[in-house]
């Protein structure tokens, strides 16, 4: 398939992921999160650190990263506390650079990733996994109720899940803004309070909810910034399309959240003893 045949949404990927290990994209990401940990969504270092004290992981324990895309995050766990993680992701492109990644760091003994559809119960036991993330990404999975209830299942009991949610709306949204915010894949737009009301029927217990929506607005428009100031190398990388359709979705993604009409939450929630 060519370029101008795929979706934007495959477009948006296959850019992002096929180029993730070149310097002109390591340097957008510098420019744009401060430090570079491989990350492709809103995440800071900051960020991952506060998250990390929710979590409980130590070198005994195993992590699960839902849509983990290129690895880089969860990768930076590992180093950090010593547990091993697994990583799932539908785009292929993305488990080959987790991949790399985690062998480039000499990880490949506790890093170990492969191409799963989270939209579907996912290919592990009950009780498989002492904690479990999902960054910035479970807007694209349609039935929130049953992933959520998948999570849950493979969390041993007083283990926890971290998550966050970046398409709550929280605010008037005009059909075109909703169009450009949705344009790189399937995206489930929900209510406030929609995930604490799901989590409570799943069976787990909330532990923390944080507003982290600033740090989206921040982000966005850093990652636009930054994007703009290569924009003749990465027109020439992805084609005009595919740069444009990027910088709209940042432009808009930064400004909903700037004005608090589409918020990012943080949700951390334990399974019962």
């Amino acid at each position: 398939m060519n370029r101008a045949a795929k979706s934007p949404a495959n477009r948006h990927y296959d850019a992002n992921y096929g180029n993730f290990q070149t310097e002109l994209y390591a340097e957008i990401r510098r420019e744009a999160f401060g430090e570079d940990i491989g990350q492709s969504s809103w995440l800071t270092a900051d960020e991952q650190d506060e998250f990390l004290g929710w979590l409980n992981l130590t070198a005994d324990k195993t992590l699960l990263d839902v849509a983990c895309g290129s690895g880089g995050p969860v990768l930076r766990i590992a180093e950090r506390t010593g547990c091993s993680v697994v990583g799932v992701d539908v785009h292929e492109q993305a488990i080959t650079t987790a991949n790399s990644l985690a062998a480039q760091r000499s990880l490949t003994g506790r890093a170990h990733f492969q191409i799963a559809d989270a939209t579907a119960q996912l290919p592990f036991h009950d009780a498989s996994f002492d904690a479990i993330v999902c960054i910035d990404a479970i807007n694209h999975l349609p039935n929130r109720p049953r992933v959520i209830a998948d999570w849950a299942r493979m969390l041993k009991p007083g283990s926890r899940l971290l998550f966050t949610d970046p398409i709550t709306v929280t605010g008037p949204l005009m059909v075109d803004e909703i169009a450009v915010r949705s344009s790189i894949g399937f995206f489930l737009f929900v209510p406030r309070d929609y995930d604490e009301t799901v989590i409570s029927q799943s069976g787990l217990r909330l532990l923390a909810c944080e507003d982290v929506t600033a740090n989206m607005a921040e982000i966005a428009e850093r990652r636009r910034a930054a994007r703009a100031a290569r924009e003749a190398a990465l027109r020439e990388i992805e084609g005009d399309q595919t740069y444009e359709g990027q910088q709209e979705f940042f432009a808009v993604a930064a400004r909903l959240a700037r004005e608090g009409r589409l918020s990012r939450f943080a949700y951390a929630a334990e399974k019962s003893v």
